[in-house]
């Protein structure tokens, strides 16, 4: 599990690769990560949007962005969490993403960004 806190949100990524949505013959590589977002600030937020930057070991990046996650845009009030599970595809075994959310403080009415760090997406035959 990766983590970083950028003006006291707190996000937390882990992954999971799934051989069963694979087909490695093919190309096909499936990961699923899931993402906690917590705020540990005394002010209600709200996710807006994200932007994500996707690697792939085969020299490829993608750039995906639009509103919220997976068709929300969650309220946090303050020492609250929101998780959420998505999937990512890659062309190889090995890759990564990072990104960040757009996220506005409820009370100033002001945006800023949060990070999401890197993280590894990586089939487990290629650890050993």
């Amino acid at each position: 599990m990766v983590t970083a806190i950028t003006e006291g949100i707190k996000v937390s990524v882990e992954t999971v690769y799934q051989p069963e949505y694979s087909n490695p013959a093919n190309e096909h590589f499936m990961f699923a990560y899931r993402v906690e977002i917590s705020n540990l600030t005394d002010y209600s937020i709200q996710l807006l949007r994200r932007q994500w930057f996707i690697f792939d070991s085969n020299n490829t990046t993608r750039e995906v962005e639009g509103e919220g996650v997976v068709g929300l845009q969650p309220v946090l009030e303050p020492g609250e969490s929101h998780v959420y599970v998505s999937g990512c595809n890659l062309k190889s075994d090995i890759g990564s993403m990072r990104g960040n959310y757009t996220v506005q403080n409820l009370i100033q009415d002001l945006t800023f960004k949060v990070e999401i760090p890197e993280f590894q997406l990586v089939v487990p035959y290629k650890l050993n």
